[in-house]
């Protein structure tokens, strides 16, 4: 089985529509304001001590992220006095 080898460009694409349809997800769920920045902003949080993630971790991360999870980002951020 060949392997297919994927540009910077298609990998970004591809992640922010994952992030979008995230969003869209946490929107159905009440969440009216959530965007696709919004759900990268928490999952890559980890991302800056651990470095660049293997790309089914990051597919993963970003389609099992819970709503609780979320809200828990956003009350630490708010604890922080961080702008998200």
């Amino acid at each position: 089985m060949e392997s297919e080898e994927w540009s910077y460009e298609q990998l970004s694409d591809e992640i922010e529509a994952m992030c979008r349809s995230k969003a869209e997800e946490f929107r159905l769920l009440g969440y009216e304001y959530v965007t696709g920045k919004d759900i990268w902003d928490c999952v890559s949080r980890n991302y800056y001590k651990e470095g660049r993630p293997a790309l089914h971790k990051l597919v993963n991360d970003i389609y099992s992220l819970k709503a609780n999870s979320y809200m828990n980002y956003l009350t630490i951020a708010a604890y922080r006095g961080l702008n998200v």
